[in-house]
């Protein structure tokens, strides 16, 4: 499969993105923010601070020209999944539902969490099981997930809500006020996966979990 990871001023987890994909045997490339077209069959927008994340997150970032190439993308249907920053960047370009605030306590959040899988009705965790528990960290301000009462509802029945913050035992936990705890979501045609969790970070059992690992399988399996 080949693998474009999108790379921005400010972006730092482009190359940690390219190390998990390439255990995963993935042809992958690391793209600057300056092309116009992208040859992938995975578009991956990665965490960071783009642009120094000025006026709000990935505000800035979404006019960058890279982007136009990357709404195509998935617009064809191709698969793409933004982690962090990245999934700020969906959000920024419409491309999945919703809106990133700042955390509700105001602080900076960095630590593993667990994370429980919704739904595997789809590509990305195909490879984990409903109910599952993960170990993924996080490493975000503005993490705090809004949707308005109508647009949660449409991703409820739309079957798009994928993860929620949880403690070990899957019982779910308020890590930064998320609405209903939600740490990941993908549009309608389940082919745009947005978390702020960051997998690529958890491919090491050295580091303290594989689990990033097996959550990403399911992309490129």
């Amino acid at each position: 499969m080949k693998v474009a990871i999108v790379n921005l001023p400010g972006i730092n987890c482009e190359r940690d993105t390219k190390y998990a994909f390439d255990k995963l045997g993935c042809d992958t490339k690391i793209v600057w923010h300056t092309e116009t077209s992208l040859d992938a069959d995975l578009v991956v927008l990665p965490g960071g601070f783009s642009y120094g994340d000025y006026l709000r997150t990935a505000a800035i970032a979404k006019f960058s020209p890279v982007m136009s190439a990357v709404a195509n993308h998935a617009k064809r249907g191709g698969l793409t999944l933004g982690i962090c920053n990245g999934f700020q960047m969906l959000l920024e370009l419409g491309l999945l539902p919703g809106a990133m605030v700042r955390n509700q306590n105001m602080n900076f959040i960095a630590k593993f969490v667990g994370l429980k899988v919704i739904s595997n009705d789809n590509k990305f965790l195909s490879n984990l099981k409903v109910g599952e528990v993960v170990n993924i960290p996080v490493a975000h301000g503005e993490g705090n997930y809004f949707a308005d009462p109508d647009t949660l509802a449409s991703l409820y029945d739309n079957d798009q809500v994928l993860l929620k913050y949880c403690d070990e035992n899957g019982n779910e936990i308020n890590l930064n006020g998320a609405v209903d705890n939600i740490a990941g979501i993908c549009n309608r045609e389940k082919n745009v996966f947005g978390l702020m969790p960051h997998p690529e970070r958890a491919c090491e059992s050295l580091l303290g979990s594989e689990d990033g690992l097996k959550m990403l399988k399911g992309l490129v399996c």
